[in-house]
Parts: C-alpha cells; structure tokens; sequence
C-alpha cells in the first residue's frame, strides 16, 4: 500500500511530481480543491453552500472537509495507496487527518517535504504558464520546460497563458501562510518518522528518482 502526502511552498512542483507518482504507481491523486470544485457543481444544500463559499474566496468548514476525505477514501481505487493533495493545511487539520486514517484503518504512508530556495521559488513562479486546454505547465524561464514555440502548448497546441496570481506580490502572500501555517506540520510528521526531506531545487527528473526510490524502498521493509 502507497499512502503518500507532499508537503511543499507555492511552485516547489509538487503537482507535477503527484502525477508521476500516480502515473506510475496506477494510485489515485486526491485533490481537496478538485473534490470541493465537483461538489460545488451538485444542485444540493451542500453544493450550494460550497459553491457560495468558494465563489466568495471564503474557506469551506473544516468539518465539511473532513466528511469529504473520509467519504473519498473509502472509495474502492484508495485500497492500494492514493496521494492526498492539498490537504493537510495547518497542525490541527493534520491530527484531524491522523484521525480518519485510524478510523479507515489506514497508515499515514510517506510524507515528502519539497525544500527550495526562496529565490528560485520566485524565477519559477513568475515563469510558470499554464495551457488552456489541456493544463500542460510549462516554465519559460527553464530550459527543459519551457514550451518549443511561445504561447503554444507542445502537448496539443493550445493557447498557454499565465495565471493573474502567479506573481511575486501574489507569492509572498502565499509563501508566508506557508510558513506560518504549513510548515509546523513538519514537525508534526517528523515525530512520526514518516518525512522524507527532498532537494527541489533540481530537475523534475531528479526529484522524482529520488522520491521513487524511497518509495521502492519502503516497500521491501
């Protein structure tokens, strides 16, 4: 079983590295924003209390979140492993986390901290273009991911655009809430000695050999 969580600044990449994990390991990608965006969609008490929640940029309540990831994870393509995403956000949420696991008789698995530099958090951000039609990420500002023909997406020739919060005002204010929030579940997990602390400030290909490996490896234990 492949339990895996991520735990990463704005544009460290850990988006990019939760597809190859599930690519490759045929595991589900469990997206909190995905699942809340879906339930928006539902002509339902809930529905319409996510869809005005999330309309007005305002936070859904943590004990609706917690009713949804546990629902989700009692779904049939979890029972060999899934990568959760985008949550836990903060000390309390992760407990809360801790909890449903054990109630699902599930483990807590691996947990991936993606370390950059502020710095290189910043080329990357500013640099990041996202196709229109298929989500394809490019970076012009690296060699190795920047699109072959400017404005057009290699994957299927889409429009690539860049998104109105990838800037560096925008980053600061996101990169400061992770500090001050994310970043003490850190310790969180240490304790538990299931975090693996990776060095993202290298290519997307080394980061994820270095994360299969652990993963490989845990699995002979």
């Amino acid at each position: 079983m492949k339990n895996i969580m991520f735990i990463a600044p704005p544009a460290a990449g850990k988006g990019t590295q939760a597809e190859m994990i599930s690519d490759k390991y045929d595991i589900p990608r469990i997206s909190i924003g995905d699942i809340l965006r879906d339930i928006s969609k539902e002509d339902s008490e809930l529905g319409n209390y996510v869809l005005e929640t999330l309309t007005n940029g305002q936070l859904v309540k943590d004990e609706i979140v917690y009713r949804l990831i546990e629902k989700r994870l009692q779904k049939n393509d979890c029972q060999q492993g899934f990568i959760i995403d985008g949550f836990p956000r903060n000390v309390d949420q992760a407990i809360q986390y801790d909890k449903i696991l054990s109630k699902l008789h599930q483990k807590v698995g691996l947990v991936f901290l993606l370390k950059m530099d502020e710095k290189a958090l910043i080329k990357r951000i500013i640099g990041r273009r996202i196709c229109e039609d298929c989500n394809a990420v490019f970076n012009i500002n690296e060699s190795d991911r920047a699109p072959q023909m400017e404005s057009i997406c290699d994957c299927c020739g889409g429009h690539i655009y860049q998104r109105s919060d990838d800037n560096i005002e925008a980053f600061q204010t996101r990169y400061k809430t992770y500090l001050e929030k994310t970043e003490p579940i850190v310790k969180h997990y240490q304790k538990k000695g299931v975090l693996y602390q990776i060095d993202g400030n290298r290519s997307i290909d080394l980061v994820f050999h270095d994360i299969d490996s652990i993963i490989k490896g845990s699995e002979k234990k």
